[in-house]
């Protein structure tokens, strides 16, 4: 969440900035608010230094051997008022907390202000894109008789799932495995294996919660607790340091992690409904990081090499756009989406989003550590794929495609593959 300091120092600066992700802040529930704990804070003041007067006149009533229990009633009145006034401002900080946990985050300086897709900046374009001389076929066509089966998926779970069975499947797994190493042997990332399944609290960590509950798939752990199927493993990962104070010496922490992640889509139905583009489970390979905050968008460019050097070792071109205010996500002060270019479609597709969140997860984790000065600061946390793993199948598919139907395997993967070099029926 934002800092509130930003609301109460500068609310009409913040409200316009807003603006710019879609997004209308409540000025005047705010200041309602912000008044009402106002009023109860001074009274509650008053009445604290009113008891205490009261307190030395029982003391000196006491001294004098006089009857102080006018006085006493009148402290055990005011104890009972200030109960009350306590009580009341529990309520309105639990109103200021609700209200914060849907504001999104304060874009960058850097980042292009608009309303949404139309407004992002192209950053660069990397790769040369293929040339066919035969009629280009999608993922679904090419993988059919190759081993991607969305029919049983669809009889055994529904719609947006996908079996995958012999060499696809290999392949699918080849792709996560070289993310892994290449993330851990050449950019310095830790590996982890996490939870699938997380509690309320780390999803509100991170941002998920309470906006975009409908997205995520829940169980019923018991009659108090729900258990939610990870959107990615970003939530597990970055939730590891909640409530810790870190060593600043072990700043940065790097961390990837292969997982399945799960979205319900729901506010996307109609869209990408054929293939694997966008399904309720689907394969990641994330990487985040915490930093100091003066490290961060150094931290982001990094990441965002990271993800690239997976695209250059597959050979596929692709290009980075810097995502405007009003297309960013919820938590992110800045983001760089990576788009890989698939023949059927003749355009590029979003494969890997790259943000950094700044403070705005640490301020909901407490996730902190001890600056030079040795005070409490919050860390910065940044997350992005590296890269979604179907998606990285489908363009592989789809520009290492023959006119025969088969699929050249790129030359990165074919050790994974018992040194393959196609596919084929």
């Amino acid at each position: 969440m934002i800092d509130i300091s930003l609301l109460r120092n500068d609310i009409g600066s913040l409200e316009k900035i807003l603006k710019h992700r879609g997004f209308d802040l409540d000025v005047n529930f705010f200041n309602s608010l912000e008044e009402e704990r106002k009023r109860i804070q001074i009274k509650t003041q008053e009445l604290q230094q009113e008891r205490n007067d009261l307190s030395k006149q029982v003391g000196v009533l006491k001294s004098q051997g006089k009857d102080a229990s006018d006085v006493l009633n009148k402290v055990s009145n005011i104890s009972a008022q200030s109960k009350e006034f306590e009580l009341q401002l529990a309520l309105i900080q639990e109103k200021l907390n609700n209200f914060l946990l849907l504001i999104p985050n304060v874009p960058h300086e850097s980042v292009p202000l608009g309303p949404d897709e139309t407004s992002n900046e192209l950053v660069k374009e990397v790769g040369t894109l293929p040339e066919f001389d035969f009629e280009v076929k999608d993922h679904v066509d090419l993988g059919a008789p190759l081993g991607l089966d969305f029919d049983t998926a669809a009889k055994v779970s529904g719609s947006r799932f996908v079996f995958m069975k012999n060499d696809i499947a290999r392949l699918h797994r080849a792709i996560g495995q070289f993310m892994i190493d290449t993330h851990t042997e050449n950019h310095g990332y830790t590996e982890y294996y996490t939870p699938y399944l997380v509690n309320g609290d780390s999803l509100l960590g991170t941002g998920q919660l309470p906006k975009f509950g409908d997205d995520l798939f829940v169980t019923q752990k018991n009659d108090d607790e729900s258990l939610y199927l990870i959107p990615t493993s970003e939530v597990s990962l970055t939730n590891s340091v909640r409530d810790e104070i870190i060593d600043a010496k072990h700043l940065p922490i790097r961390m990837t992690a292969h997982t399945p992640c799960f979205r319900s889509e729901a506010g996307s139905y109609g869209k990408d409904t054929r293939g694997m583009i966008r399904q309720h489970q689907f394969d990641k390979v994330e990487m985040v990081q915490i930093t100091k905050p003066e490290l961060s968008y150094e931290a982001l460019e990094e990441m965002l090499s990271h993800a690239e050097n997976i695209l250059k070792a597959l050979d596929l071109p692709y290009r980075v756009m810097t995502l405007s205010s009003g297309d960013m996500g919820f938590g992110a002060a800045k983001t760089y989406d990576i788009e890989v270019w698939l023949p059927s479609q003749e355009q590029y597709r979003e494969i890997s989003s790259i943000s950094n969140c700044e403070d705005f997860q640490a301020r909901r984790l407490k996730a902190r550590f001890k600056n030079q000065e040795g005070k409490n600061t919050l860390v910065h946390t940044l997350n992005g794929s590296g890269l979604a793993v179907g998606r990285t199948l489908v363009a592989i598919m789809e520009n290492n495609q023959k006119a025969d139907g088969s699929i050249n395997i790129p030359s990165a993967l074919q050790p994974y593959m018992k040194n393959k070099t196609t596919i084929s029926i």
